[in-house]
Protein backbone atom coordinates (compact mmCIF):
# COMPACT_ATOMS: atom_id res chain seq x y z
CA UNK A 1 0.00 0.00 0.00
CA UNK A 2 2.53 2.54 0.86
CA UNK A 3 4.78 1.60 -2.32
CA UNK A 4 1.62 2.31 -4.40
CA UNK A 5 1.32 5.58 -2.95
CA UNK A 6 4.69 6.52 -3.14
CA UNK A 7 4.38 6.09 -7.12
CA UNK A 8 0.94 8.03 -6.83
CA UNK A 9 2.68 10.85 -5.39
CA UNK A 10 5.48 10.85 -8.15
CA UNK A 11 3.22 10.10 -10.58
CA UNK A 12 0.55 13.68 -8.99
CA UNK A 13 3.83 15.77 -9.02
CA UNK A 14 4.17 15.25 -12.36
CA UNK A 15 1.11 15.74 -13.88
CA UNK A 16 0.92 19.17 -11.70
CA UNK A 17 3.68 20.34 -13.22
CA UNK A 18 2.58 20.03 -16.64
CA UNK A 19 -0.88 21.85 -15.71
CA UNK A 20 1.43 24.25 -14.02
CA UNK A 21 3.74 24.69 -17.73
CA UNK A 22 0.39 24.29 -19.97
CA UNK A 23 -0.85 27.29 -17.80
CA UNK A 24 1.52 29.84 -18.06
CA UNK A 25 2.51 29.09 -21.31
CA UNK A 26 -0.76 30.11 -22.38
CA UNK A 27 -0.30 33.57 -20.42
CA UNK A 28 2.84 34.36 -21.24
CA UNK A 29 3.20 33.16 -24.64
CA UNK A 30 3.51 36.32 -26.41
CA UNK A 31 6.63 37.40 -23.96
CA UNK A 32 8.55 34.32 -25.69
CA UNK A 33 7.44 31.70 -23.28
CA UNK A 34 10.93 29.00 -23.26
CA UNK A 35 10.55 26.67 -20.30
CA UNK A 36 10.15 26.32 -16.40
CA UNK A 37 12.19 24.96 -13.91
CA UNK A 38 10.70 23.52 -10.67
CA UNK A 39 12.74 23.25 -7.40
CA UNK A 40 10.94 21.77 -3.95
CA UNK A 41 12.43 23.96 -1.15
CA UNK A 42 11.96 23.09 2.87
CA UNK A 43 10.57 26.83 2.46
CA UNK A 44 8.31 26.08 -0.84
CA UNK A 45 8.51 25.72 -4.22
CA UNK A 46 10.29 27.69 -6.60
CA UNK A 47 8.79 27.97 -10.18
CA UNK A 48 11.64 29.96 -12.78
CA UNK A 49 10.37 31.18 -16.10
CA UNK A 50 12.49 31.65 -19.15
CA UNK A 51 11.20 34.28 -21.07
CA UNK A 52 12.14 36.16 -24.23
CA UNK A 53 10.94 39.29 -23.09
CA UNK A 54 11.41 39.92 -19.07
CA UNK A 55 9.21 42.97 -19.10
CA UNK A 56 6.21 41.96 -20.53
CA UNK A 57 5.60 38.95 -17.51
CA UNK A 58 6.93 41.16 -15.06
CA UNK A 59 4.41 43.59 -15.90
CA UNK A 60 4.24 47.43 -14.20
CA UNK A 61 5.60 47.31 -10.55
CA UNK A 62 5.00 43.26 -10.90
CA UNK A 63 0.77 43.62 -11.23
CA UNK A 64 1.46 40.06 -13.56
CA UNK A 65 3.88 38.16 -12.11
CA UNK A 66 2.50 38.56 -8.18
CA UNK A 67 -1.36 37.59 -10.35
CA UNK A 68 0.61 34.34 -11.91
CA UNK A 69 1.84 33.30 -8.49
CA UNK A 70 -1.56 33.84 -6.71
CA UNK A 71 -2.99 31.72 -9.39
CA UNK A 72 -0.04 29.35 -8.57
CA UNK A 73 -1.08 29.25 -5.01
CA UNK A 74 -4.71 28.87 -4.98
CA UNK A 75 -5.67 26.82 -8.57
CA UNK A 76 -2.48 24.29 -8.23
CA UNK A 77 -2.43 24.02 -4.17
CA UNK A 78 1.54 24.69 -4.57
CA UNK A 79 3.18 25.25 -1.20
CA UNK A 80 4.29 28.58 -0.78
CA UNK A 81 5.02 29.53 -4.40
CA UNK A 82 7.69 31.80 -5.60
CA UNK A 83 7.88 32.59 -9.06
CA UNK A 84 11.05 33.87 -11.06
CA UNK A 85 11.78 34.96 -14.14
CA UNK A 86 15.06 34.46 -16.41
CA UNK A 87 15.74 36.21 -19.33
CA UNK A 88 16.70 33.93 -22.81
CA UNK A 89 20.04 34.65 -24.01
CA UNK A 90 19.71 33.19 -27.36
CA UNK A 91 16.21 32.68 -28.29
CA UNK A 92 17.19 31.29 -31.44
CA UNK A 93 19.13 28.28 -29.55
CA UNK A 94 15.66 27.57 -27.71
CA UNK A 95 13.27 25.05 -28.94
CA UNK A 96 9.85 26.33 -27.58
CA UNK A 97 10.57 29.98 -28.48
CA UNK A 98 11.06 28.76 -32.14
CA UNK A 99 8.28 26.55 -31.77
CA UNK A 100 5.87 28.85 -31.05
CA UNK A 101 7.07 31.19 -33.52
CA UNK A 102 6.95 28.88 -36.38
CA UNK A 103 2.96 28.47 -35.12
CA UNK A 104 2.54 32.39 -35.26
CA UNK A 105 4.18 32.48 -38.78
CA UNK A 106 1.67 29.72 -39.79
CA UNK A 107 -1.28 31.28 -38.10
CA UNK A 108 -0.46 35.20 -40.38
CA UNK A 109 -0.40 32.54 -43.30
CA UNK A 110 3.44 32.20 -44.25
CA UNK A 111 3.24 29.32 -46.67
CA UNK A 112 4.42 26.31 -44.54
CA UNK A 113 7.61 25.48 -46.30
CA UNK A 114 8.90 29.13 -46.35
CA UNK A 115 8.42 29.21 -42.57
CA UNK A 116 10.20 25.38 -42.26
CA UNK A 117 13.25 26.43 -43.83
CA UNK A 118 13.32 29.93 -42.55
CA UNK A 119 13.05 28.35 -39.05
CA UNK A 120 15.84 26.03 -39.75
CA UNK A 121 18.06 28.47 -41.18
CA UNK A 122 17.23 31.26 -38.24
CA UNK A 123 18.55 28.14 -35.92
CA UNK A 124 21.22 26.72 -37.86
CA UNK A 125 22.95 30.37 -38.28
CA UNK A 126 22.70 31.00 -34.13
CA UNK A 127 25.30 27.98 -34.11
CA UNK A 128 23.39 24.96 -33.01
CA UNK A 129 25.00 21.52 -34.04
CA UNK A 130 21.94 20.20 -35.43
CA UNK A 131 18.36 20.84 -35.91
CA UNK A 132 14.60 19.08 -36.83
CA UNK A 133 11.76 20.89 -37.59
CA UNK A 134 8.42 18.60 -38.08
CA UNK A 135 4.96 20.02 -39.59
CA UNK A 136 1.85 17.70 -39.27
CA UNK A 137 -1.74 18.40 -40.21
CA UNK A 138 -3.49 19.30 -42.70
CA UNK A 139 -0.80 21.46 -44.05
CA UNK A 140 -2.18 21.69 -47.88
CA UNK A 141 -5.64 19.99 -48.29
CA UNK A 142 -8.07 18.04 -46.58
CA UNK A 143 -5.74 15.38 -45.32
CA UNK A 144 -3.05 15.20 -43.00
CA UNK A 145 0.79 14.84 -44.24
CA UNK A 146 4.02 15.71 -42.46
CA UNK A 147 6.96 17.37 -43.63
CA UNK A 148 10.78 17.71 -41.76
CA UNK A 149 13.22 20.02 -42.61
CA UNK A 150 16.78 19.12 -40.99
CA UNK A 151 20.09 19.87 -40.96
CA UNK A 152 23.15 19.18 -39.09
CA UNK A 153 23.81 16.53 -36.70
CA UNK A 154 20.26 14.63 -34.82
CA UNK A 155 19.99 12.09 -32.30
CA UNK A 156 16.39 10.86 -32.04
CA UNK A 157 16.69 8.31 -28.75
CA UNK A 158 18.44 7.35 -26.20
CA UNK A 159 20.24 9.28 -23.45
CA UNK A 160 22.36 11.22 -25.79
CA UNK A 161 19.39 12.70 -27.34
CA UNK A 162 17.70 13.37 -24.18
CA UNK A 163 21.08 14.73 -22.70
CA UNK A 164 21.98 16.90 -25.66
CA UNK A 165 18.45 17.85 -27.43
CA UNK A 166 16.11 20.74 -26.77
CA UNK A 167 12.71 19.90 -27.87
CA UNK A 168 10.08 22.39 -28.12
CA UNK A 169 6.23 21.69 -29.10
CA UNK A 170 3.52 24.62 -30.24
CA UNK A 171 0.07 24.19 -32.03
CA UNK A 172 -1.16 26.13 -34.96
CA UNK A 173 -4.76 26.81 -35.17
CA UNK A 174 -6.12 27.19 -38.99
CA UNK A 175 -9.36 26.66 -40.61
CA UNK A 176 -8.36 23.58 -42.05
CA UNK A 177 -7.43 22.25 -39.25
CA UNK A 178 -4.57 22.70 -36.63
CA UNK A 179 -1.03 21.81 -37.49
CA UNK A 180 1.58 20.41 -35.07
CA UNK A 181 4.65 21.94 -35.06
CA UNK A 182 8.13 20.72 -33.11
CA UNK A 183 11.31 22.04 -32.84
CA UNK A 184 14.22 19.81 -31.85
CA UNK A 185 17.72 21.54 -31.52
CA UNK A 186 21.01 19.82 -30.70
CA UNK A 187 22.97 22.34 -28.67
CA UNK A 188 25.99 23.88 -29.86
CA UNK A 189 29.03 22.45 -28.03
CA UNK A 190 27.30 19.02 -27.38
CA UNK A 191 30.44 16.44 -27.14
CA UNK A 192 28.75 13.31 -28.15
CA UNK A 193 29.87 9.76 -27.06
CA UNK A 194 32.21 9.17 -30.17
CA UNK A 195 33.91 12.79 -30.43
CA UNK A 196 37.60 12.25 -28.80
CA UNK A 197 40.03 14.97 -28.85
CA UNK A 198 43.75 14.71 -28.00
CA UNK A 199 45.22 16.68 -25.38
CA UNK A 200 48.23 18.18 -25.76
CA UNK A 201 51.49 17.33 -23.40
CA UNK A 202 51.54 20.87 -21.37
CA UNK A 203 47.68 19.86 -20.73
CA UNK A 204 49.05 16.44 -19.39
CA UNK A 205 51.88 18.00 -17.46
CA UNK A 206 54.33 16.79 -20.29
CA UNK A 207 57.29 18.05 -21.58
CA UNK A 208 57.52 19.39 -25.00
CA UNK A 209 59.32 17.10 -27.31
CA UNK A 210 62.67 17.89 -28.57
CA UNK A 211 63.20 19.85 -31.99
CA UNK A 212 64.06 17.53 -34.85
CA UNK A 213 65.64 19.32 -38.04
CA UNK A 214 65.49 17.23 -41.19
CA UNK A 215 68.32 18.78 -43.37
CA UNK A 216 67.42 17.80 -47.69
CA UNK A 217 69.47 17.58 -49.65
CA UNK A 218 71.22 20.88 -51.40
CA UNK A 219 68.82 22.76 -48.56
CA UNK A 220 71.74 23.94 -47.02
CA UNK A 221 75.73 23.84 -47.36
CA UNK A 222 77.18 20.84 -45.80
CA UNK A 223 80.61 21.07 -43.88
CA UNK A 224 83.60 20.33 -45.75
CA UNK A 225 85.72 17.08 -44.68
CA UNK A 226 88.22 17.31 -42.53
CA UNK A 227 91.54 16.01 -44.29
CA UNK A 228 94.94 15.79 -41.77
CA UNK A 229 98.40 16.55 -43.29
CA UNK A 230 100.88 14.12 -42.89
CA UNK A 231 104.38 15.86 -41.42
CA UNK A 232 107.17 16.20 -43.40
CA UNK A 233 109.80 13.84 -43.22
CA UNK A 234 106.99 11.03 -41.74
CA UNK A 235 107.16 8.21 -44.35
CA UNK A 236 103.69 6.37 -44.04
CA UNK A 237 104.68 2.73 -44.80
CA UNK A 238 101.63 0.91 -46.12
CA UNK A 239 102.46 -3.23 -45.63
CA UNK A 240 100.33 -4.76 -48.28
CA UNK A 241 100.16 -8.36 -47.92
CA UNK A 242 99.97 -10.36 -51.04
CA UNK A 243 98.54 -13.35 -51.58
CA UNK A 244 100.78 -16.35 -51.93
CA UNK A 245 100.59 -17.23 -55.89
CA UNK A 246 99.10 -20.28 -56.27
CA UNK A 247 101.68 -22.89 -57.19
CA UNK A 248 101.47 -24.06 -60.67
CA UNK A 249 100.65 -27.52 -61.76
CA UNK A 250 103.06 -29.63 -63.08
CA UNK A 251 102.86 -30.44 -66.50
CA UNK A 252 102.03 -33.38 -67.52
CA UNK A 253 104.76 -35.60 -68.91
CA UNK A 254 104.08 -37.57 -72.35
CA UNK A 255 103.65 -40.92 -72.19
CA UNK A 256 107.06 -42.83 -72.98
CA UNK A 257 106.99 -44.87 -76.76
CA UNK A 258 107.09 -48.80 -75.73
CA UNK A 259 110.13 -50.05 -76.89
CA UNK A 260 110.10 -52.66 -79.65
CA UNK A 261 110.06 -56.10 -78.19
CA UNK A 262 113.15 -58.02 -78.65
CA UNK A 263 113.57 -61.10 -80.50
CA UNK A 264 114.31 -63.99 -78.51
CA UNK A 265 117.44 -65.35 -78.33
CA UNK A 266 116.96 -68.75 -78.84
CA UNK A 267 116.51 -67.77 -82.88
CA UNK A 268 120.37 -66.31 -82.65
CA UNK A 269 121.42 -69.22 -81.25
CA UNK A 270 120.19 -71.63 -83.64
CA UNK A 271 121.43 -69.90 -86.46
CA UNK A 272 125.51 -69.77 -84.94
CA UNK A 273 124.64 -73.41 -84.81
CA UNK A 274 123.95 -73.88 -88.07
CA UNK A 275 126.70 -72.10 -89.57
Amino acid sequence: MSQNSTIRKFIDRNVERLLVREFLLSKTERAGFGGLDFQRTPEGTKVTLSAERVGMVIGRKGKIINELQRRLQEDFNLENPRLEVGEIDNPALNAQVMASKLASALERGWYFRRAGHSSLLNIMDAGAKGCLVVLSGKLTGSRNRTQKFQAGHIKYCGDTAIQFMDVGKAVCVKKLGTIGCTVAIMRPGSKLPHEIRIKDRHEVGLPPLADVVIVKEGSMDLPEPIVEEVPEGEILEEVIEEEPAAEEAPAEEAPAEEAPAEEPESESTEEEATE
